[in-house]
């Protein structure tokens, strides 16, 4: 069933506000994500399989620019090699990326068993 959708503050829809918490709590988890499955080495195309694998979608478009990112926060190496006669550049943690995973992975545990909690009572 579709509900119409008003104007909240003069400004957004409830559909507007909606995808744009959304896109919020997702981009934290896809960097959850991402640093999980780079702790093994994969290049761009077989780790967004392995997350779609996952039921965790990213596009191109969103996944190149995190892992851009992630690497000049220190957090990935990178390295380019021939493999099956095209050039592919290869991701992985680098030693502060596990550092910082295991502190994220800390951290998602004391929020999900939080929202658990939360969400139980609800």
């Amino acid at each position: 069933m579709y509900v119409a959708y008003y104007m909240t503050n003069g400004s957004q829809t409830m559909s507007e506000v909606f995808e744009n918490l959304k896109l919020e709590l997702r981009r934290g988890c896809l960097t959850l994500a991402v640093l999980t499955q780079l702790r093994t080495e994969r290049y761009g195309y077989t780790l967004r399989k392995a997350l779609a694998d996952d039921g965790l979608e990213i596009d191109e478009g969103t996944l190149y620019p995190l892992l851009r990112r992630l690497e000049s926060q220190g957090l990935l190496v990178s390295q380019w090699r021939e493999e099956d006669k095209r050039n592919k550049r290869f991701y992985r943690l680098s030693p502060m990326g596990e550092q910082i995973l295991d502190q994220l992975l800390g951290e998602w545990q004391r929020i999900h068993t939080s929202l658990s909690k939360i969400l139980q009572e609800a």
